[in-house]
């Protein structure tokens, strides 16, 4: 780079004060951060939650998905209770990605459409067995366990069969992302990365209804 006769490498600094302090509380913070990040080289497959009230949890987990995809890490999804939705992202996965995302949904529906609360064990428990399938794979990467919070909150899976597995069976490099509202707290526990979305405004409280490219 060619220095300029008012570049500060070539002795006149034409910064104003503002400027100066802005470049030195920089420096401070890279040198901070440059400290902190050299004792963090591991990796581990990490439990992931997205949780409460507000939207975007199983949007999160859909991006952490193409992530993958982006990289070419073989993933999977895992999709309880809303399984009957054609949704915008199963169409583009099945269709676009299916050879490194393998995609099955597994509900049938909101309790309160089925209104048939033993069929909405057994496909639970269906989407249950395929998810440790799933997560037991040594060539997956990341399995996404879309709406599992809401199938325990109603208790259609054993929350201690599931809390054990994750502790004990999921391989050690293998992400397990979880999302839906009410995440239970020995889930919580044993989870590296807990996130929970808050809902501030939402279009459903004006009457708008749950539309394409927002909600599916």
């Amino acid at each position: 780079m060619t220095e300029t006769p008012d570049s500060p490498a070539s002795g006149t600094d034409t910064r104003t004060d503002d400027e100066k302090r802005h470049a030195e509380k920089m420096a401070k913070k890279k040198a901070a951060r440059d400290r902190m990040m050299a004792n963090k080289d591991g990796e581990k497959g990490l439990i992931i939650i997205h949780t409460g009230p507000g939207k975007g949890k199983s949007s999160s987990g859909f991006g952490m998905i193409m992530r993958c995809i982006a990289h070419e890490m073989p993933s999977a999804v895992v999709q309880f209770i809303k399984g009957g939705w054609q949704t915008g992202e199963r169409t583009l996965i099945e269709t676009h990605f299916s050879d490194l995302c393998q995609f099955y949904a597994m509900g049938e529906g909101f309790t309160w459409e089925t209104q048939d609360k033993s069929r909405d064990i057994a496909a639970a428990k269906a989407g249950w067995e395929k998810a440790k399938e799933m997560i037991r794979d040594p060539e997956i990467q990341m399995v996404l366990l879309d709406e599992i919070n809401i199938a325990l909150r109603y208790e259609y899976l054993d929350l201690e069969e599931v809390v054990e597995f994750l502790k004990t069976e999921k391989p050690e490099m293998t992400h397990v992302v979880l999302t839906g509202r009410n995440a239970k707290e020995e889930l919580i526990e044993i989870a590296d990365l807990v996130t929970e979305m808050a809902m501030v405004k939402h279009p459903f409280r004006a009457g708008i209804k749950a539309q394409k490219g927002v909600e599916f």
